[in-house]
């Protein structure tokens, strides 16, 4: 690794410690403290303690949301869309499973497929809606996710205080508890689904041999990176545009079914937990790399499950978690802001020099 490459990863890094340690000083804490709170909160530690399994399954399962998110989101930033309506897709797809899950008895294999598929295909219509605003209607993908986003959530607190109100109790807790039948599987004691985690990896796995091994992966970039010159060139970028925001809008559907089935086991008007949004910046911070949102997303995961033990067991408020992670993405993006101005510099430099 050259000193260029290496000061891409250490400069950024450097900006994100120093960040987060005056953070914690100005909190009045031990800046270690608080970073083994969440990790005990989060996963255990030492490892394999008693009550470790809880936690390590409402990190995964909360991890599973925000990188199937995630993955869909490369999808259209590679096609050049700025898919913000994604929270109100996982919201249909926790919309779509929830119905399933209330109105179709089957054997379990049977309505936990159903529930995935529904969830899929309520998160990829609404995707597609956005995709045919933008293309048909001319409408920008911000403005229309936006707007769809909210429809979704209207939507999701009608049915809990409407047709789907708990029987007997006026509440905007939440729908009924689903069925056992159209729950994900889960590990004894925990929440961890295997088969959601699976389906997580799998969804990674393919969204990096769709740009680094397929020619439709290339066209997509080619569509991202020039819309104009790649019609030109024969490619149909409406097709495709469509194309993204259907797959972006199924993987978040299927992260809308794990809240709500593998999760909540109800449906909730915070369905989304605002891992939609949070799962932007994810890929904003791995640079649209999957191999690195595994990781980015489960750090932001672990300090979701962690940080509500600030305030039990530091007297610090538990919105410091929050506030931890807003300063880490931010942080992080001057970092690689810094790195890039530096990288151009050089370029120039370079360039002016050999003239």
């Amino acid at each position: 690794m050259t000193w260029t490459r290496l000061s891409n990863v250490l400069l950024p890094a450097t900006v994100v410690f120093v960040s987060v340690v005056t953070l914690l000083l100005l909190a009045g804490t031990n800046p270690w403290d608080p970073l083994r709170v969440i990790v005990e909160g989060s996963i255990g530690w030492p490892p394999f303690e008693e009550g470790s399994a809880r936690k390590v399954g409402d990190t995964f399962m909360l991890w599973v949301p925000i990188a199937l998110a995630s993955a869909g989101l490369i999808v259209t930033f590679n096609a050049g869309m700025w898919n913000i309506g994604i929270e109100g897709q996982i919201i249909m797809g926790a919309i779509a499973a929830a119905w399933v899950a209330r109105e179709v008895s089957a054997p379990r294999p049977l309505l936990v497929f159903l529930t995935i598929l529904a969830g899929a295909v309520g998160g990829m219509l609404w995707g597609l809606l956005v995709g045919l605003l933008r293309t048909a209607g001319g409408v920008n993908e911000i403005f229309g996710g936006l707007g769809l986003d909210f429809v979704a959530l209207s939507l999701t607190t009608y049915l809990i205080i409407g047709p789907w109100a708990r029987s007997g109790v006026a509440s905007t807790s939440g729908t009924d508890p689903f069925p056992d039948e159209a729950l994900l599987p889960s590990l004894a004691n925990s929440k961890l689904s295997l088969l959601a985690v699976g389906i997580t990896v799998l969804a990674l796995v393919g969204v990096w041999i769709l740009f680094r091994g397929t020619l439709y992966g290339l066209r997509l970039k080619a569509v991202g990176r020039n819309r104009p010159s790649s019609f030109l060139l024969g490619i149909p970028t409406n097709r495709y545009l469509l194309g993204a925001f259907m797959i972006c809008g199924a993987l978040a559907g299927i992260a809308g079914t794990s809240q709500a089935t593998g999760f909540h086991f109800k449906l909730i008007p915070a369905i989304s937990g605002g891992f939609g949004f949070l799962a932007i910046l994810v890929v904003l911070l791995a640079r649209f790399r999957p191999i690195w949102v595994v990781p980015i997303s489960f750090f932001f995961a672990m300090v979701a499950v962690g940080s509500p033990g600030l305030s039990l067991r530091l007297d610090l408020h538990g919105s410091l978690g929050g506030v931890l992670q807003g300063v880490l993405v931010l942080s992080a993006m001057l970092g690689l802001g810094w790195a890039a101005y530096l990288a151009r510099r050089r370029l120039i430099a370079g360039g002016t020099s050999s003239t």
